[in-house]
């Protein structure tokens, strides 16, 4: 097994046998035939989460198209699927995430290439207005994310589709995207193809039209929090804070917008500890800032994931917001 050629590091083909990831190994394949980049190589890592009778074989018939495209090297890894109480889409992908990473650190590889395409970023959208989620929740799956690469956001199914057959190569299908149980795959199977349906929904186009705004939600969230980060990192300067303990001036903090506001908040939790709050524990902690007039509401304390609480202090010549941990 190679871990790089010529001092470089190769890129991983994350495989499972679907349809987009064989496309984008043939893909991967065709860049280094044609020298156009990755003129090192790449190699690819194929992930059996042993959850369905002959995964082992549909994970070994993987590895060898892949080799036989050229990629190398060519690993199949079995992980056990442990239950968290996620469910067991997340639990499948937090084993697969992990394989994934040891495989990169394995081989010295400095990027794994992911093939989700716009179709699963028009699920993951839905997915996210389904649990009524916040910004970042509705951007989707970023293009890319520390190791995690993702070159086929721009690609449909159906092209994915199309790129096996003109390569001659037969793809799995899982048959738990289409099994009703998941709610991704009723999103797959039922919910988008009747949005997208001209008669019925919406008509064609809708996909990208999540997609697209996938992207909008995308920059949106990365300017909020950068700005909240400098917000909380000027407020914390301006109060102090130490080791499980985190002020905030009121004042700056009450006079910020709330998307500002809230994502502070959040960071404040964390900062000392705790596990980043849902909506409504935010919101509570909020009513802290915003009822900071006198005899305005509760001063608190607020309880917080993690063992954190929040509350209103006033001392002379100054008012704060809070946060420890484990008091």
């Amino acid at each position: 097994m190679r871990a790089a050629v010529a001092g470089r590091p190769l890129p991983l083909v994350a495989l499972s046998g679907g349809a987009d990831s064989l496309a984008l190994a043939v893909a991967t394949a065709e860049v280094l035939r044609t020298g156009r980049s990755l003129p090192d190589g790449a190699g690819a890592v194929v992930v059996d989460h042993g959850l369905q009778p002959g995964s082992a074989q549909v994970a070994e018939r993987a590895a060898g198209i892949a080799r036989r495209l050229g990629l190398d090297p060519v690993t199949v890894k079995r992980v056990d699927v442990a239950s968290t109480g996620a469910g067991p889409e997340a639990d499948a992908r937090t084993a697969r995430h992990a394989a994934l990473e040891a495989a990169a650190r394995r081989t010295g590889s400095h990027a794994v290439l992911l093939a989700h395409t716009r179709d699963d970023q028009a699920e993951q959208v839905l997915l996210g207005l389904a649990r009524g989620s916040g910004t970042r929740s509705l951007a989707g799956m970023p293009a890319s994310r520390g190791l995690l690469v993702r070159p086929l956001l721009g690609l449909t199914r159906q092209d994915t589709e199309a790129i096996c057959r003109w390569a001659a190569i037969r793809w799995w299908q899982d048959p738990a995207n289409a099994d009703p149980a998941f709610l991704r795959s009723r999103i797959r199977t039922r919910v988008l193809p009747l949005l997208e349906d001209p008669v019925e929904g919406i008509g064609p186009g809708f996909a990208a039209a999540l997609a697209r705004s996938a992207e909008i939600a995308a920059e949106d969230a990365d300017a909020l929090e950068q700005w909240s980060r400098r917000e909380y990192d000027r407020l914390v300067g301006d109060a102090g804070g130490a080791e499980g303990h985190v002020a905030l001036p009121l004042d700056g903090l009450g006079s910020l917008p709330a998307a500002v506001r809230r994502r502070v908040i959040g960071l404040a939790v964390t900062a000392v500890g705790g596990e980043r709050p849902s909506r409504e524990r935010i919101l509570a902690v909020d009513r802290l800032v915003v009822t900071r007039s006198a005899g305005g509401g509760s001063a608190g304390p607020v309880e917080l994931p993690g063992g954190v609480t929040a509350r209103r202090h006033r001392g002379p010549g100054y008012a704060r917001l809070v946060l420890d941990a484990g008091r």
